[in-house]
């Protein structure tokens, strides 16, 4: 009865996770500002950067808090256990930090009808008729030279005002909209950036060819619309235009992520599918990072990786071996293993993997109250009402049995309700993470995430409630998983 007493009392918190997660959201318009948003967080909790390029002996010990990025779109976040050993668990969370999105191509520059406009790329499974008639900013990063240095370095850039806009056709000029709203992913998705100036009696492509500087590629200025090179010069404060290199930039709702609803019970947002996910990790990774820790013999570890939505295979990817370089530098915390190929390390690397667990979260398909023919009859998962534990035959989720005990195990202590999930046999269901790091590392696997309306629409609906079960959920789980390890046996 004590024991339940105080796991209830310390799961009253003055944090107010909807408006923190608004907070989250409004800050992190692409994965490199999602990144830089954990990180942000991880710093204030006390963790440390270390970096791929650096050895890390003598850099790591126990109870230690450190997180490393890859390409600052990917991050990985773990607590070292005052009791881990090499061979030990590791608790792992993960998610994904990239939506579908529209992507500035390479040469974007578009002149038609006197209007200027940016050629974009498709960016995943979007339902891009959503973007229609949306006020669209762009964010990004930008690849910039010192001037002094001559270095290249990274830039974050948010513009973060309405400067684009993908409108519809009339209703006047296609009376069957109504009916079936069908366009052209190459040609229709153009987006509007502004009005030619008549002013230019130059074009910007004769202006250039005046140059004989050599250039492989075509000058930043002849690719890309001048008043948007203008405007990153400004916002990035740099002295022209020739400082810039290349760039990453995406296209984004520029309406703020808010609460709605009339008791403001849902999150109204772009970016839920999977940001939800990497909030409630960075919280439940922060606040597990000093509780127990001393008697620890895991690892508790978070990570979040980009281009989960085009499949995850690149080098930062869930399917890269971002995952399991970290889990082999960690498995070489101890003196007497200095070689990574040799027969005890890699003995240590196996026995840690046997012995680890990773609850793969991504967000899950709410019941949809205008289709709910669409949903299997008796697996109807709700807002509000918990993480959903998602399941499929034909393992396009890893979730089983001896998964399922040790979550409902965790739900139970950490007072969470859980939901199930399986598609209907006539309905096409998506894939997470958890199939791909489950078959690189044989590491035992489980899929969940909270449930939301809309998916990859430019606006989805997620619940403000679930955002708090989330993170009690896999507070718990770092905090007992150790503990729980040894006792269900397959």
């Amino acid at each position: 009865m004590l024991r339940v007493h105080l796991r209830k009392m310390s799961s009253v918190t003055s944090t107010n996770y909807p408006q923190e997660f608004i907070k989250f959201l409004n800050a992190s318009h692409s994965p490199y500002h999602a990144v830089n948003s954990i990180k942000e967080h991880l710093l204030k909790n006390g963790f440390t950067e270390l970096s791929e390029r650096d050895s890390w002996n003598g850099k790591v010990s126990h109870k230690g808090k450190y997180y490393v990025t890859r390409n600052n779109s990917s991050i990985i976040a773990f607590v070292v256990g005052n009791r881990w050993s090499p061979g030990n668990p590791i608790a792992i969370v993960g998610a994904h930090t990239d939506s579908p999105v529209l992507r500035i191509k390479p040469i974007s520059k578009r002149v038609s009808e006197k209007y200027t406009q940016i050629g974009v790329e498709c960016y995943g499974g979007g339902i891009w008729h959503t973007w229609f008639d949306s006020d669209l900013s762009i964010a990004g990063r930008v690849m910039v030279t010192e001037k002094g240095t001559g270095k290249t370095i990274s830039k974050l850039l948010d513009l973060n005002k309405p400067l684009l806009k993908i409108p519809t056709l009339a209703i006047h000029l296609d009376r069957t909209v109504n009916e079936k709203f069908v366009f052209n992913k190459e040609t229709h998705l153009l987006p509007v950036a502004g009005l030619v100036k008549s002013d230019k009696s130059v074009p910007q492509e004769e202006k250039a060819e005046d140059s004989n500087t050599f250039d492989s590629i075509k000058s930043i200025i002849e690719r890309h619309n001048e008043d948007l090179l203008n405007m990153i010069v400004k916002e990035l404060n740099l002295d022209g235009v020739e400082q810039i290199e290349d760039f990453e930039l995406i296209l984004y709702d520029n309406k703020e992520s808010c609460l709605g609803g009339l008791n403001e019970e849902f999150v109204y947002s772009g970016r839920l599918d999977n940001l939800t996910s990497c909030f409630t990790g960075m919280y439940a990774i922060s606040q597990a990072a000093d509780t127990d820790i001393e008697n620890e013999t895991a690892i508790r570890l978070f990570g979040s990786f980009d281009h989960e939505e085009i499949g995850s295979s690149s080098a930062q990817g869930a399917d890269s071996n971002f995952l399991p370089n970290i889990m082999e530098r960690l498995c070489m915390l101890k003196a007497d293993v200095s070689d990574v190929s040799s027969p005890l390390a890699k003995s240590l690397i196996l026995e840690s993997s046997a012995k680890s667990f990773f609850l793969s979260s991504d967000v899950a398909h709410a019941v949809h109250p205008n289709y709910a023919g669409k949903h299997e009859s008796l697996h109807k998962p709700i807002i509000g009402s918990g993480p959903v534990l998602k399941i499929n035959a034909n393992q396009r989720y890893m979730t089983n049995s001896p998964g399922i005990v040790l979550v409902k195990k965790l739900a139970n202590g950490a007072n969470v309700p859980l939901q199930l999930f399986v598609a209907a046999n006539d309905s096409p269901c998506g894939s997470t993470i958890g199939p791909i790091l489950a078959s690189k590392t044989g590491i035992r696997t489980l899929d969940l995430g909270n449930p939301i309306l809309s998916m990859h629409s430019i606006r989805e609906t997620g619940g403000a409630a679930d955002l708090e079960y989330q993170i009690k959920l896999f507070k718990e789980f770092y905090e007992r998983y150790s503990a729980l390890e040894d006792t269900i046996l397959v």
